[in-house]
């Protein structure tokens, strides 16, 4: 049997800094306890720019502008099937707070190994070590 599939807009935010916005999961939920890039389920109608805007606003109470896509991932786990479809974004203002997640953060491309991630995440973090050091 097919596990059920999501597709989900994801937002790598970066501040002026350089820095990039990661937040944890809660725990009692799903990969509960790993730390992802924000974003969400793309609901029906809606595109993945809105998708991640919305999200972005209602899980950390921000403002960010939705830039190019950086990399679509199909990833299957035991239970899920997800597409997630990353962009970069640009923060544009408020304080990140943790709305519907344990934890925000703000940190390093370098720093992001030290993190535990979901599995699909990876490939997002090679792309942006990637395109990161192109720039």
């Amino acid at each position: 049997m097919n596990p059920p599939h999501k597709s989900i807009g994801v937002a790598v935010i970066k501040n002026d800094a350089g820095q990039i916005l990661i937040d944890r999961r809660l725990p009692g939920g799903t990969m509960g306890g790993l730390w992802e890039f924000p974003g969400g389920k793309i609901e029906p109608g809606e595109t993945v720019e809105e998708c991640i805007k919305r999200e972005i606003q209602e899980e950390l109470g921000i403002e960010i502008e939705v830039g190019e896509c950086l990399i679509t991932i199909d990833h299957t786990y035991s239970h899920l099937r997800v597409t997630l479809t990353v962009h970069y974004c640009c923060y544009v203002s408020g304080i990140p707070q943790a709305i519907e997640c344990d934890e925000v953060r703000w940190v390093g491309l370098d720093e992001l190994e030290k993190f535990a991630f979901p599995e699909a995440n990876t490939q997002i973090i090679a792309a942006l070590k990637q395109n990161l050091k192109t720039e």
